[in-house]
């Protein structure tokens, strides 16, 4: 479970957020903003029985100390894989330019050894709305990135950007590590996300695709209540055995 999606019932209440996720049956969430709640979140966890394999949290060109700062973070909670959730769109329009933000990731990869942590990119629709020479930026990307460094790619962003989640997931390979399940009608409009089972994504395709790779359920944002589109995509996903 991606804490984004509940993230204005975090604001108010960590705890008592993430003691509704355990409620609902999730075992594991996946934060944002990692550093920005740390000493909350620690706690958190412990008293409600979860863990947080992987994180979004902004690194991609940082210097070294503050990504030391920020993998002894997810070092200290536990976290194994820190993922950047975004790189700017005008970032992804040369070969040159996805070249450099894979240098920055494989730079900031070896700093996170350190500590014992690998690091990630998510994705979002730009990256695979540019093709470059035939092939989206976001492989190309992956084809620049040492072994060490991971992917989680966001399903629904890649079939906003016009490309096929499943033939694109068969093609990374083992390098996606993680996948962000939503669903909807496939619009760049966040509100029209709706409960994982109930828009038009082939999950059980996209999860069949990867199934190395472990399955974070999300909402960008939704028109109805999004802790009961939270509770409903858990409830699909357990009952299509995918969970």
């Amino acid at each position: 479970m991606q804490l984004y999606t509940v993230r204005e019932q975090l604001a108010d209440d960590v705890s008592g957020t993430l003691k509704r996720l355990a409620e609902v049956g999730f075992t594991q969430v996946e934060p944002f903003a990692l550093t920005d709640f740390a000493d909350r979140l620690g706690p958190a966890l412990q008293e409600n029985g979860l863990s947080a394999p992987t994180t979004h949290q902004s690194f991609v060109g940082s210097s070294d100390a503050d990504l030391a700062a920020v993998f002894a973070t997810a070092s200290r909670l536990g976290v194994g894989t820190v993922v950047d959730p975004f790189v700017a769109p005008e970032r992804w329009g040369a070969r040159s330019d996805v070249e450099e933000v894979a240098a920055q990731l494989n730079a900031a990869a070896r700093v996170a050894a350190d500590h014992g942590v690998r690091v990630g990119y998510h994705n979002h629709a730009h990256e695979l709305e540019s093709v470059l020479a035939g092939t989206t930026a976001l492989e190309v990307l992956a084809g620049a990135l040492d072994d060490a460094v991971a992917l989680e790619v966001d399903t629904y962003w890649v079939a906003v950007g016009r490309q096929d989640p499943v033939a694109l997931l068969r093609r990374l390979g083992e390098r996606v590590v993680a996948l962000h399940v939503k669903d909807g009608p496939v619009t760049k409009d966040n509100l029209d996300q709706v409960a994982v089972g109930r828009g038009s994504m082939p999950v059980r395709d996209i999860v069949e695709a990867a199934p190395q790779a472990l399955r974070v359920v999300e909402l960008d944002d939704s028109r109805g209540d999004r802790f009961q589109a939270v509770a409903d995509s858990f409830a699909y996903l357990s009952a299509q055995g995918l969970a």
